[in-house]
């Protein structure tokens, strides 16, 4: 198949769960490009993805289960993708393709993780989990309750960069000119809104209709930002048809997960379950694939499937190799997508849940063509139901059908026991992150990269925290520091390695600012204010750490 050599168009939402396309029901959405592309194409109708961000990105982007990429969660230093992963832009870069990434990246911030690192030629993102969320700028984040989705800071190529304009037109723009520019040769673009993810914010325009309707204002907010996603696709669809590569262009849309929970009336064809849980609601999201007279229309493949499986599928595809080493987990659907029967009965596997190691039979799912098995917690039985039979999952069979419980439950245990083991190393731990790297000359370390020290939890006053970093090169780095806005006065304190010292210097922009000489190699920094007990706005005492830490090397 290398010789049709298709270009291939991603699209990926964040947060739109399977009932928010009118083709799949919904009553209330308006999704009239979305309808098209589900009627011109084939449908993976039971897509398990997620059940979180960038648990499905990393699956997405490696094909390897995310349990084996160091990506276990979202925060907190979890969401880094292992350097030595070969993701889709490293195999279709390899290839001869034109790799492009445009949106929401979340698998690592900083140098080496970003999409740049990552074999993306053409890269604007936003960093982070979300535009405004505590690991992205701190002028986005100051304006998370605001405007934050309107005209943010954002990556282009490794710079810091202003855009003008709403997010998912800004990010739409950009996948659509790097399409312009690749005309005469093949390419992959990759476009991740960063929408319906809360803060729910999206010009009046496309929300006033759905006011009308008598939704509240959340619930109208929310099936406005779809409907800006679904005219957006409806602009690049456009493109291909203008540029007459419609017919030579591979384009899947899809989601990481199902919805969160800040709008429980939303509709979601009567699956279980939200983002985060392994129940259907929380992981079956829509996956339209489109190849004008390669791929049949109005066609679904009815077993499950999942992102682990878009790496060698579109491998096999483009004539791209995955990585020799490390065989990709999923399963190559190429034949499949081309109008194929369904091969043998394979086994899908979900788990995800905070914490620095993935605990056995927490939040864990075993999906099958008819039969899942859910353990919710390693405290509570297990559930299995029949999901042909009990879509919704409502009918616990694991009392009347021991023997199948069982069988899944040793299905897992194996599955689980060969998980973790990222190129090899036995642990669950992030990569380091590189500074004083001339692909990034100034690193902004944030609160998502932290390694927490102690209780964890966004919110926590007392939240302590340490950036674990690997100097490229040696020499004299200067360190500037920023806390939240309001944060009481006190004094500064930095550590490095084993040597804590304070920090004078404030800058005119409020930053903290202080130099150290540092060898090559690893070293962990904590920066935090020290205030006098009981300090009015500092609610657990003496501790309060710094959010952002800008390091850059000066001399080396």
């Amino acid at each position: 198949m290398a010789e049709q050599r298709p270009n291939v168009v991603v699209i990926i939402c964040d947060d739109l769960c399977y009932g928010d396309l009118s083709c799949h029901g919904n009553p209330q959405a308006r999704t009239p490009h979305l309808d098209q592309l589900y009627a011109e194409g084939t449908r993976c109708a039971r897509w398990c993805s997620g059940p979180l961000c960038s648990p499905a990105r990393a699956s997405l982007m490696t094909g390897h289960w995310h349990l084996r990429t160091r990506v276990i969660d979202t925060y907190c230093g979890r969401s880094m993708l292992d350097t030595g992963e070969l993701t889709l832009g490293d195999v279709l870069g390899a290839a001869g393709y034109a790799t492009g990434c445009f949106g929401k990246w979340h698998l690592g911030d900083c140098h080496p993780m970003r999409p740049e690192d990552h074999g993306f030629s053409e890269t604007l993102w936003h960093r982070s989990g979300g535009i405004g969320q505590p690991g992205d700028f701190p002028e986005n984040h100051r304006r998370r309750f605001g405007k934050s989705y309107f005209d943010p800071l954002l990556v282009r190529n490794g710079a810091t960069v202003t855009s003008q304009g709403y997010c998912t037109d800004i990010f739409t723009d950009a996948a659509i000119a790097f399409i312009e520019q690749h005309t005469a040769a093949p390419f992959f673009c990759y476009l991740a809104f960063n929408a319906p993810h809360t803060p729910l914010q999206v010009p009046d325009s496309w929300a006033d209709p759905y006011r009308a309707q008598g939704l509240d204002d959340e619930l109208a907010r929310l099936y406005g930002m779809n409907a800006c996603i679904d005219a957006n696709v409806g602009r690049l669809l456009a493109a291909l048809d203008r540029l007459q590569l419609a017919q030579d262009t591979i384009v899947l849309f899809t989601s990481d997960h199902g919805p969160c929970g800040s709008a429980p009336r939303r509709w979601n064809a009567g699956l279980r379950g939200l983002k985060g849980s392994v129940y259907d609601g929380g992981i079956r999201v829509p996956a339209l694939w489109r190849w004008p007279g390669r791929i049949p229309t109005a066609r679904d493949i009815a077993e499950p499937t999942h992102p682990v499986d878009l790496l060698p599928t579109l491998a096999a595809f483009c004539g791209a190799a995955p990585d020799p080493g490390r065989p990709p987990d999923g399963r190559d659907l190429s034949q499949r997508l081309l109008g194929a029967e369904a091969g043998a009965e394979r086994q899908l596997f979900m788990q995800w849940h905070r914490g620095d190691v993935p605990l056995p039979g927490l939040n864990a799912a075993v999906i099958e063509p008819r039969l899942k098995w859910i353990r919710p917690d390693p405290a509570q039985p297990a559930e299995l139901y029949d999901l042909l039979a009990d879509p919704s999952e409502q009918h616990d069979l694991a009392p009347t059908l021991p023997t199948e419980e069982r069988r899944l439950a040793a299905a897992y245990d194996d599955w689980f026991a060969r998980m973790g083991c990222s190129l090899g190393a036995d642990t669950y731990d992030p990569p380091d992150i590189s500074i004083g790297h001339p692909a990034e000359p100034v690193t902004l370390l944030t609160t998502n990269d932290w390694r927490i020290l102690g209780p964890e939890g966004w919110k926590r006053d007392d939240l302590r925290g340490e950036w674990r970093l690997a100097a490229a090169r040696g020499g004299t780095y200067r360190i500037r520091l920023q806390f939240r806005d309001g944060a009481p006065s006190g004094l500064v304190r930095l550590r490095l390695g084993g040597t804590t010292t304070s920090v004078d210097t404030q800058d005119a922009d409020g930053w903290w600012s202080t130099t150290a000489t540092l060898p090559a190699g690893q070293v962990r920094l904590e920066a935090w204010l020290e205030t006098p007990a009981q300090q009015p706005g500092l609610r657990a005492g003496r501790y309060l750490a710094a959010l952002y830490a800008e390091v850059r090397v000066e001399a080396a």
